[in-house]
Parts: structure tokens; sequence; C-alpha cells
């Protein structure tokens, strides 16, 4: 009888055992098997990883399709170059986002340029922040206003805050690097000098001495993640580089026209405060694309065909030099890849000599690419309803239409697979 039940206990856990190896098989085909980018979808949870459901009726583009919402991070695939060789993804006044909590009093009358927090932003694949300091109600605040002074009707935060959540975000990232790019109005002594030090950043600042003088590489970032150099931080103010240690920003970076001037299709003059974009005297540039006047609705538009011409426009404008950093309005918006799949074309073009990044191969020799995926581009046939693409924004409320997001460094097998 011992015997019997030892057998029909055996037989159990074999039954068991089969149990949780299908259900582990199920959950596993059920990971690969969403919709890729421009396949049709009705919410998110349709979609693969680093994908939201998403339109762009600024296109003429009603139907929902699968839609980027996450950058691949370029040394996850070609590590240990020059900080200077990768193109980096930069926020536009990634400080002003749309139905940001009033901290200063009456209604907010400004411009808005991004949809979702600075800590979403980060975790998103953006390396790069525009923000816009002033001196504030006896502080230091992150405002969008105009003459050099900031109004309780235009500021939005003290920067100390945001500056937290880029604190919280190194010290949770290890192995990652933020550049920070100050439009200056601060005219407190040390005002930002106190301020990074209260926030913490401190321990993570990439000091102006070992910043090249004369145009020549950066340290690799292997070596800025080893000495834990992870902070660039750049200043308008020319004195403060003298005053407090801040970079001036256009001793380092090349810069075009921002605004309306930097949008105009076969044009990228520089910015009158940089050198031309094909001087060699500095080793960053930094290309602005977006509109004198931001609207979110257009942004999926700009942010197609017309983007990837003007990469273009402002790589041989700079004497064959890819741009460093690709700063943009509302970074999520596109009918389909936008600001994603160009920084993907860049970096590859850049790091390895291949089309997209998806496409490097690390070790092996330049100019020598893998095969890659090419999303689905059959016409959408979707009926279920209009997305707005929204993407963890700040006023989403409804799950429908938040990402299926997973983190990247955990699933960067199956989003570097078909996102090319």
């Amino acid at each position: 009888m011992f015997a019997c039940f030892v057998d029909h206990l055996s037989l159990w856990r074999i039954h068991l055992e089969i149990g949780y190896l299908y259900l582990s098989l199920l959950l596993f085909s059920s990971l690969f098997t969403h919709a890729v980018v421009l396949d049709s979808c009705s919410a998110a949870t349709n979609c693969g990883p680093g994908l939201y459901c998403g339109n762009c009726p600024a296109m003429g583009k009603t139907q929902p399709i699968c839609t980027r919402g996450q950058a691949i991070i370029p040394t996850s695939v070609i590590n240990g170059l020059p900080f200077n060789k990768y193109t980096w993804l930069v926020t536009h006044n990634a400080f002003s986002i749309v139905d940001a909590p009033l901290l200063s009093g009456p209604q907010r009358l400004t411009y808005y340029n991004q949809e979702d927090t600075v800590t979403n932003q980060l975790m998103n694949g953006v390396r790069g922040l525009m923000l816009d300091m002033y001196d504030f109600l006896g502080d230091i605040w992150l405002c969008h206003s105009f003459r050099g002074q900031c109004f309780n009707f235009t500021a939005f935060q003290p920067a100390i805050n945001t500056l937290r959540e880029v604190g919280a975000f190194l010290t949770q990232n290890p192995t990652e690097i933020v550049t920070i790019i100050i439009e200056d109005y601060v005219h407190t002594p040390k005002g930002l000098t106190n301020l990074f030090t209260n926030a913490g950043l401190d321990k993570y600042w990439f000091p102006v001495s070992k910043m090249p003088k004369k145009g020549e590489d950066w340290p690799t970032v292997t070596e800025m993640v080893q000495d834990n150099n992870r902070l660039l931080v750049f200043t308008s103010v020319a004195s403060k580089e003298a005053e407090e240690g801040i970079a001036y920003q256009w001793k380092y970076m090349l810069e075009n026209e921002a605004g309306d001037p930097g949008v105009k299709a076969g044009s990228c003059p520089n910015r009158k405060e940089s050198k031309p974009l094909n001087s060699k005297s500095a080793s960053l540039f930094l290309m602005n694309y977006f509109p004198t006047y931001p609207v979110e609705s257009d942004a999926c538009k700009e942010h197609s065909t017309p983007l990837t011409q003007m990469v273009d426009t402002c790589y041989k404008a700079a004497g064959n030099v890819m741009p460093n950093f690709l700063a943009v309005n509302f970074y999520m918006r596109s009918d389909g890849g936008g600001v994603f799949d160009d920084m993907d074309r860049m970096n590859g073009q850049t790091l390895c000599g291949c089309s997209t990044i998806t496409a490097c191969q690390a070790g092996a020799t330049f100019g020598s690419c893998k095969t890659v995926a090419v999303p689905n581009t059959s016409p959408v046939t979707n009926t279920a309803g209009s997305f707005t693409g929204s993407v963890q924004f700040a006023r989403s409320t409804s799950t429908d239409l938040s990402p299926n997001i997973w983190p990247f460094y955990l699933f960067s097998v199956p989003l570097i697979g078909f996102l090319s």
C-alpha cells in the first residue's frame, strides 16, 4: 500500500511539473507574440516591449498602430568608445510638462514641450535635459519665461526637485551618463553650485578640467563610469566656468539654430553663440529640432520624414560629423518609429558603419553588419477607435493608453530584434 501511495505521489508530481512547464511555455510564448512597430493595435498590451498604441492624425493616420516609446541605449550594444562618438536623446525644456502641478499660485500661461515626468523621460532612454533656471521666490526655479525673469504664471517648480529625480536615476543606474544643459538666468552668487550640491549631484560631477579644450576626443564612457563622472553640466553664462566650475556650453559644444530656423528643410545654420558647425575646435554637436511654438498634435508629423532629412542636412553642414545630442519636443510622438528610429540610424552609422544600431555587432570589424528584421508596413485595418498616443504622460489616467514598456535593460533582445 505504501509503495502504491508513493507511485501515485510520484505521478501527481509529474503531472504538476508538466503543468508548470506548460504554463511557463505559454507565458514565454506570450512575451514574443506581441504586435511589432506599425502593426495595428487596440491597446498597449497588444504591442511588444518598448511600444505603445498610438496614432498620428496630423498625417491622416487615425488608426492606432504600435509605436516606439523607448530608445535603445547605444552603450548597451557598442560600449567603451569616447563619449563624443555616441548620439544621445535630449528633451527640450524637459521640465515644461503638460498638466504639471501648479506650485506657484495662479494658472500657468506658457508653452509646454513634454508630456511625462523627467524620471520617465530618463527611463525611456532620454540622456540629456534642457533646463531653464531662474531666481524666483528666494530659490532657483525651473521656469518657461521671458526677459530673463520668472513670474508666478510661468514657473513650474524648484529646480532641486528635478535634480533629485536625476540623482535617483543615476544612483539606480550606475552605468548611465546624463547631460544637463542650462539656459541660465540665475544671478545668486554660487547659486548653481549650491543647488547641485544640495541635490546630492556633486558626487557625479564631470569636472571642467577633464573636458577637451581643442576638439579632442572625450574620455571613454567606460572611464567616465569607473570615475563616477556621470553628470555633465553646461551653462549659457560664460563667467560661471571660472566662478563655479560649470562648463560654458559653447566652449565645448557646437549647436545649430533652435526654433523655426532649425526645422527649415535643407538648412542647418549654426546658432549665433556657437562656432560654425564644421569647426574642429569643439568635439560635441547639439542638433536642435523643434519649432518655435510647440504643438503636441503636430509632433508626430515633425518626427517623421522631415526629421530624418534634417539629420542628414545637419550631418553634412557639420562636415560629415553626426550630432551627439538630438533635442526635440514631445519626444514620444511619431507615426511609428520617430526619434527613436533616427537615433538608431545615427548611432549605427557612427559606431559600427551600419544603417541602424540594431545591426551592429560588438567586437566586429567596422562596417560588418548583421541582418535585422524590418517592421511590418502593411496597411492598418484595426477599427477599434482613435488613440492619442499617451505613454505614461503625466495627465494620462487611462490604462488602455498606458504603454507596454517593460524595462529595456531586461528585455533588450526582443526590443532590438523588432525595432530596426
